[in-house]
């Protein structure tokens, strides 16, 4: 069993007290990590997207696929079938050591980090924010890396309900910023 997941089954009680639950079967709990990448103007050259998908599978632990535009839009450049991003969804064991390593190694190695915004949240439990590159990463070398880029990480609860997500992520050590934002 993951630190994390062993972290989960120790503040169930206390996450359960904070929330007002009864029903243990209505404990806020972890889904699914979705990772996702925009190709935008990359999505032209292979080699770099191929990279970009290599580096997101390294990261992940899991391998990365690569997602076609389903519709042409003019004013996008974009085709039918061109390549339009990479994601990876992480469920289970992979979740919770994603989660680990995104907690206690990567946020921490960000430059000048004041912790993620507190208004990443979407109404349904569900957190959204996004990393400025892929270099906090520790398994990412910066020599094999062709251009640096961002990611988009959404972090999917059971819970239909913000403030429960948020105490769930925060007595699992997500490093929210002080204050409103």
């Amino acid at each position: 069993m993951s630190r994390m997941k062993q972290k989960y089954n120790d503040i169930v009680p206390a996450l359960r007290e904070a929330c007002g639950i009864k029903n243990p079967m209505q404990t806020p709990k972890l889904e699914k990590i979705v990772i996702s990448v925009g190709a935008g103007e990359e999505g032209k050259d292979t080699k770099l997207i191929q990279n970009m998908a290599d580096t997101i599978s390294l990261i992940a632990g899991q391998k990365a696929i690569i997602t076609n535009a389903k519709k042409s839009v003019a004013g996008f450049k974009a085709r039918e079938g061109s390549p339009s991003g990479i994601k990876v969804t992480l469920r289970g064991e992979n979740m919770y050591n994603f989660l680990d390593k995104l907690i206690s190694i990567a946020l921490p190695r960000v430059k000048d980090f004041r912790g993620i915004p507190r208004r990443g949240f979407d109404g349904r439990g569900n957190y959204n924010f996004g990393l400025q590159e892929q270099l906090m990463f520790p398994e990412v070398v910066y020599d094999n890396i062709i251009k640096t880029h961002g990611m988009n990480i959404t972090i999917i609860t059971s819970t239909d309900d913000d403030k429960q997500a948020f105490n769930l992520l925060e007595k699992l050590g997500m490093p929210f910023a002080k204050g409103r934002n």
